[in-house]
């Protein structure tokens, strides 16, 4: 029986020895090259599938800081009368720039065209599809790296709607931001991300200013506009006067809560890779709220002998927009001292200068982003290093030095100017489109309006039903 046994397990594994051997002849199997080329081409394919989930869901995070993170945190900062208009303004703009995006706004961002404006290529996204463009991400579909810009086309002007917040009229809101993001938004981002565009240091701009995820796009360009819009649409009545204390902070905190979370999306999702630069953002993004938050507090506990929650949660913003240009770019303890930094500076601004200047930014948009995303766009010239990101080569292969911490101090420079485009084309734009909007429209509302408040006045709907 034995001797059976043995004989059939020989049987088989000559069989099994022979198989491929009689497979080759009958032309069956692939040779030793083609086995690598399948094997290449299934771990190509393993690639683009994970790189595009990750900018998926992305895409989706930085939806959600719009909304609901933004709407409930600049809801929750305004009084009871006006928080549906102010919740309306984030929501409605997710509508109206999707719009505008896919008919010209990408195309004019991001195909190629002048140093300081794309081209008509993609309008009504013509040639936009799910193949890749190598020129921008080489493994996700060239669709996905578009929904991922609208993304943060959607919430730049929402930024600004917390300087104006409680007197704007509506239909004034809705013109400005259809010409806003024309004028202002579409060419920065172009000049700093698109193919030529003067700003953009990898796709062959003429001065190199690093923005990982939109220091001088979106923070800069939205807390200037900010400004501008505080001071000409003037100050709400009663303000400085009469109490405006925010209606819920609770809603403030859960919509900070969800900023915090979708800002992994915003910053580790614009490495365009599921990869260790998308990690090394998300750590940064991470480590720089959180000094941030310390810094504020720290400074409010110093000056008021207690900190406060508002304070908090502003400060983690804080530090969220001032680490969003260099979080591709720097290391971890540097992140963590931009956040503090931020944190600092920030509460200096909200509390002391604006206190000084007398303006109403109603909800601080310039006092944090205004004022953290020059911070960070300036002090990423100084911590960029290529240990971090080394994408940018020389002719000899080798990684070239990207800031101070590399020893190339004239990177500072460099995001001096990219700084000082984005103040004066927000400046100087967004004033001339409020003077537009105010022929046509009129931009306030009238001090009736204002004292019954916007939810009636503009929507015909109260927040909240005390009756039952």
């Amino acid at each position: 029986m034995r001797l059976l046994v043995l004989a059939l397990a020989v049987c088989l594994i000559t069989f099994l020895m022979s198989a491929p051997a009689m497979a080759q002849a009958a032309g069956a199997p692939d040779s030793g090259a083609e086995k690598i080329a399948k094997l290449e081409s299934a771990l190509a394919s393993a690639q683009s599938a994970g790189d595009n989930a990750w900018m998926l869901v992305s895409a989706a995070l930085v939806l959600m800081m719009t909304g609901p993170g933004l709407a409930l945190f600049y809801g929750g900062l305004v009084r009871t009368k006006n928080v549906l208009a102010t919740m309306m303004q984030s929501f409605f703009l997710m509508a109206l720039i999707t719009v505008l995006w896919a008919i010209a706004g990408y195309s004019l961002a991001f195909s190629e065209g002048t140093p300081f404006l794309g081209g008509a290529k993609y309008l009504f996204l013509r040639g936009v599809g799910v193949e890749p463009n190598a020129d921008y991400a080489a493994t996700i579909p060239h669709q996905t790296f578009m929904m991922f810009q609208l993304m943060f086309a959607i919430i730049t002007p929402a930024l600004i709607t917390g300087a104006f917040a409680e007197r704007i009229k509506f239909s004034a809101l809705v013109l400005f931001m259809c010409l806003w993001v024309l004028i202002v938004y579409i060419p920065l981002a172009h000049m700093v991300w698109g193919k030529g565009g003067f700003l953009n240091a990898y796709l062959g701009g003429r001065v190199a200013c690093f923005d990982f995820a939109g220091g001088t796009v979106v923070h800069v360009s939205s807390g200037v506009s900010a400004l501008v819009c505080a001071l000409y649409l003037g100050k709400r009545h009663g303000y400085a006067h009469e109490p405006m204390k925010p209606h819920s902070v609770v809603l403030s905190v859960i919509g900070a809560c969800l900023l915090w979370v979708g800002w992994f999306g915003f910053n580790a999702g614009s490495a365009l890779a599921a990869s260790g630069l998308a990690t090394s953002a998300f750590v940064n993004t991470h480590f720089a709220a959180a000094a941030g938050a310390l810094g504020w507090s720290a400074g409010e506990w110093f000056r008021n002998g207690k900190p406060s929650v508002l304070g908090a949660v502003s400060g983690a913003v804080a530090g969220l927009v001032a680490i969003t240009p260099g979080s591709g770019f720097v290391k971890p303890m540097p992140a963590l001292l931009i956040g503090l930094l931020a944190g600092l500076v920030c509460f200096y601004m909200v509390v002391v200068i604006k206190g000084k200047m007398g303006y109403d930014d109603s909800l601080d948009a310039f006092g944090v982003h205004g004022a953290g995303g020059t911070l960070g766009a300036l002090l990423t010239g100084v911590f960029a290093t290529n240990a971090i990101n080394n994408a940018l080569k020389r002719p000899d292969g080798h990684a070239v030095a990207l800031g101070l911490a590399d020893g190339h101090p004239g990177q500072i420079l460099n995001q001096f100017w990219g700084v000082l485009i984005a103040w004066v084309l927000a400046g100087v734009g967004t004033w001339i489109i409020l003077k537009v909007v105010d022929l046509i429209l009129g931009v306030r509302v009238s001090r009736e309006e204002e004292i019954e408040g916007l939810d009636l006045t503009q929507h015909g709907e109260e927040a909240y039903n005390y009756e039952g």
